[in-house]
């Protein structure tokens, strides 16, 4: 299982364009090359937080303006799933020509079940959208951001329970597909008399890779950041990159408050949620590092 990073879709000084995102994108699935000439099965998860943002951004646009009615944040999910597999899908099939390497890529759109009762729809913590000069008084809960850029609305981060049609999942990549699913943490959906209904929230794309990991029994998660290793006292005098961690050296690590919150933090506990439940390994590197057999840290059982 791997799960790209936000700069294998979109960089930092980026407009997000079509052309950005695709180059962005053929560049991270070349950097797979290595584990798909070792034979591996593979599944790619991916974040969608910018492409949803711009998805709220034209719903607005079009409510304002012809007065279309604006998608809910599900919806908006679902919309940014499928326009990013295609991106991987149409990146992924240049590379493998490229190589001589016959595989199929399948793309599915994957609800995530959430409960309904989950304590962080109480506290709505996870920023969304775009940035407004005043407080809007739709009824939604918004912060004001501490830079001074202004009020953006915030939404709840439930815990993964379930990845729909996981076992499908993993039966397409033992086939020997790649296979892109959960994309953005996947669509948060609660279970009803009816069926599953969506619900205003984003799930951690990391931790619902993880999950993923673990249902389909996977050897290796990788997790693709910017930097190639994880580091502690990061940026400060005696930083140090971590080759491997222990479980009990990566639970320590985050209660000493060694990794920052929307950053290192949520990775390192989705490869301890990996570490913990399956018994593979979790790496957190680089995509660059991937030929490398000894990239990035390593948490082991």
């Amino acid at each position: 299982m791997v799960a790209f990073g936000g700069n294998a879709l979109l960089r930092a000084g980026q407009k997000g364009t079509y052309a950005e995102q695709l180059a962005n994108v053929e560049e991270a699935c070349r950097c797979l090359l290595p584990l798909l000439e070792q034979g591996c099965g593979l599944v790619i998860g991916h974040g969608n937080g910018p492409q949803v943002g711009n998805a709220l951004l034209r719903h607005e646009a079009g409510s304002a303006q012809f007065g279309l009615e604006a998608m809910p944040m599900d919806f908006c999910g679902a919309e940014t799933q499928g326009s990013i597999a295609y991106l991987i899908e149409t990146a992924m099939e240049r590379v493998l020509l490229r190589a001589g390497l016959d595989r199929r890529v399948v793309s599915l759109v994957t609800r995530v079940e959430v409960a309904a009762d989950d304590p962080a729809f109480e506290k709505p913590s996870k920023p969304v959208g775009p940035y407004y000069a005043e407080k809007p008084g739709d009824g939604a809960t918004y912060r004001e951001d501490p830079a001074g850029r202004g009020w953006r609305k915030v939404v709840a981060s439930p815990k993964p329970l379930a990845i729909s049609n996981i076992d499908l999942i993993e039966r397409l990549a033992r086939e020997g597909n790649i296979v892109v699913a959960v994309g953005g943490g996947g669509i948060p959906v609660v279970a009803g008399r009816e069926g599953r209904s969506g619900v205003e929230a984003v799930i951690d794309k990391d931790l619902a890779c993880a999950v993923a990991a673990v249902k389909m029994k996977a050897d290796e998660f990788y997790i693709l950041t910017d930097v190639p290793k994880v580091y502690v006292d990061f940026r400060k005098p005696g930083e140090r990159a971590l080759d491997t961690m222990s479980l009990a050296d990566a639970q320590q690590y985050l209660a000493d408050g060694q990794f920052a919150e929307g950053s290192m933090a949520p990775k390192v506990r989705a490869g301890i949620t990996f570490v913990q439940n399956c018994g593979g390994e979790c790496i957190i590197t680089e995509a660059g590092q991937l030929g490398n057999p000894s990239c990035g840290t390593r948490i082991t059982k």
